[in-house]
């Protein structure tokens, strides 16, 4: 297609694809043969398992724990956002109320544990399943929205699970739940205060999750999802059962959502309402749009710099968000397709979908033929 072949530039002439440095990257690794890629992966999977090392965090937060910082925000922003991407990235549905499945898990967590003795990691099946089967109720009556009516839909979710945990006292209500017991251990490895085990913990969920997101993401479910991201009707009316697929995207990343809270509150042992604020979920759906939502390095890498920054420059106090907020505005006016965008998403973006189907489809990207149709 012409919008993967050529680039615009400032001046309005045309590059050959793959101009700009990063997106020369990207189609290197499209193209790269499978012992490159895999080498690249075992490269990657060292550099983290080391990233907890004390002349890392020295640089990396000055100002906080390291490896704190790595399992909390960086660690569990990387979970949400790989959750998230499923739903926004891969399927196209916009999403305000992803931080209610975060929720869910880290509630089931702490008021199985407390209440009913019962041992993480049976927990932690349980919080995954809870959370997949609240995607599929809050789902099953609501996908049949699109764009901006299901984004409103999804936010008011996110919000009656934060007032419900505030309002009902079996589950602590609103001063939460406090001494939520740490996970048993395994291998002989002490959930305690040591927070490197959790780092790792997190590391293998996010592997784990990765490598499920990529298999979705290359099969059938896969493609159906990209087609209903494209144009739900044209899907439809190729026998794509759209409702169901639907469906399923929204149940998988609220599993993920789900597993990433449970792991959040057996670190955090104690959670509370105002742990699951609406900006929660706008700050992960920032960290997808601004990597690169569909592609799952950039979603990684945008969920990255979106925890990390902060945190890096916690030493300019209040106006640190100041400055990140400038950096989000500046990064999305300049290259609004994100960091480090698929070929396929950044081609929707300049046939003016969007890159987030329906949602976008209304507004042609500068570039598209429909922005050409309008200034003749």
């Amino acid at each position: 297609m012409k919008g993967e072949a050529e680039v615009a530039n400032g001046n309005g002439s045309r590059q050959p694809r793959g101009f700009h440095p990063i997106d020369k990257a990207r189609d290197w690794w499209a193209d790269a043969p499978q012992w490159q890629r895999y080498g690249t992966y075992l490269v990657v999977l060292v550099l983290a398992l080391i990233l907890p090392a004390p002349w890392i965090g020295s640089f990396m937060s000055p100002d906080s724990d390291w490896t704190n910082v790595l399992i909390f925000p960086i660690g569990t922003y990387i979970l949400l956002a790989i959750g998230l991407n499923i739903v926004v990235g891969h399927a196209g549905m916009l999403d305000l109320g992803f931080v209610a499945f975060f929720a869910i898990g880290a509630y089931t967590l702490a008021t199985m544990s407390t209440k009913y003795g019962w041992a993480f990691w049976p927990t932690l099946v349980l919080g995954i399943f809870l959370a997949a089967m609240s995607g599929v109720i809050l789902g099953a009556p609501t996908l049949r929205l699109r764009g901006d009516y299901l984004a409103i839909v999804t936010l008011g979710f996110g919000e009656i699970v934060r007032i419900t945990a505030n309002n009902t006292d079996a589950i602590g209500g609103a001063p939460g739940i406090t001494n939520i017991p740490h996970p048993e251990p395994m291998f002989g490895v002490e959930f305690f205060l040591d927070p490197a085990p959790y780092y790792y913990l997190i590391l293998f969920a996010i592997v784990l999750v990765i490598v499920f997101s990529v298999r979705l993401h290359k099969s059938r479910v896969g493609r159906a999802w990209a087609a209903i991201r494209e144009d739900e009707d044209a899907a439809e009316l190729m026998g794509v059962p759209t409702f169901k697929f639907k469906l399923l995207a929204f149940a998988i990343g609220a599993m993920i959502g789900g597993f990433a809270g449970t792991i959040y509150a057996s670190k955090a042992v104690y959670i509370a309402p105002p742990n699951f604020p609406f900006i929660l979920s706008a700050t992960i759906l920032a960290a997808v749009v601004l990597g690169g939502a569909g592609n799952l390095p950039g979603v990684i890498l945008g969920a990255f710099i979106v925890a990390w920054l902060p945190e890096r420059f916690r030493f300019l106090a209040e106006y640190r968000i100041l400055i990140f907020g400038f950096v989000l505005v500046l990064m999305m006016a300049l290259r609004p397709e994100g960091l480090l965008p698929s070929r396929q998403r950044k081609a929707e973006l300049r046939e003016g979908t969007g890159g987030m189907g329906a949602m976008g489809a209304e507004v042609a990207g500068p570039d598209s033929e429909a922005s050409a149709e309008v200034t003749k």
